[in-house]
């Protein structure tokens, strides 16, 4: 199969990899998980917390990761917080920065610098529902389905190439909370997903646009 062809190029070659999260870290876990399993050839060289107090930090520790703190709050102004960040990240210099719950907007010179290197999951079907408060919004709406997105980091919010939808049907049933929980399930089926496509060099970004084992996609994958 693929797959195997894919391993065989690949052996000893772990994609290098920091996440960034600010917060309780679901996705971080399901992403450690999958490495626990040896289901994901990355091999993660730090976890970067802008928030001191982030449970995720102490399920990086679990997993034996290392972490690094920056509080945001103790900086005066922004732009030192995104240098000292993004200084951090660029020593290291990993092929990979996958954004896991991580709440502070990156600055637009290092999107270009790593451009086609970022990934990130917004749970809505992105272009719909960018920003925050998305499960309040859709339920307000006359949507039919949520669900959440693995796209590509660029300088525009929530507006980078779309990779991999998770899609679940709204019940009438439900609220925020209830939808959340489900649109979760799926996002840690498609984030590690995502991430190993792009681990085993099937997806990449190039100018500007998903390439998918060696195809140009206007549309994301969906899985439901």
């Amino acid at each position: 199969s693929n797959y195997s062809q894919m391993k065989e190029l690949d052996t000893g070659s772990a994609t290098s990899t920091i996440i960034l999260i600010s917060g309780y870290g679901t996705n971080l876990q399901a992403i450690l998980d999958e490495v626990a399993n040896n289901h994901l050839p990355i091999q993660i060289i730090l976890i970067l917390s802008d928030n001191p107090q982030a449970h995720g930090i102490r399920r990086a520790k679990n997993a034996g990761i290392p972490t690094k703190i920056i509080n945001y709050h103790g900086f005066n102004n922004k732009a030192d917080f995104h240098l000292t960040m993004e200084e951090n990240i660029k020593k290291i210099d990993p092929d990979l920065v996958i954004l896991a719950g991580y709440m502070r907007i990156l600055s637009e010179e290092f999107c270009r610098q790593f451009k086609g290197k970022i990934l990130n999951i917004h749970p809505s079907l992105l272009p719909k529902f960018r920003g925050l408060n998305t499960y309040q919004r859709v339920l307000d709406s006359s949507d039919e389905f949520h669900g959440s997105t693995v796209h590509f980091v660029t300088e525009e919010l929530d507006s980078g190439p779309l990779v991999l939808q998770y899609r679940t049907k709204i019940k009438t049933t439900d609220d925020p909370k209830q939808l959340r929980k489900r649109v979760q399930l799926g996002e840690y089926q498609i984030y590690p997903m995502a991430i190993r496509w792009f681990a085993e060099g099937f997806l990449k970004m190039i100018k500007g646009k998903t390439v998918l084992n060696g195809k140009r996609i206007s549309k994301p994958k969906i899985l439901e």
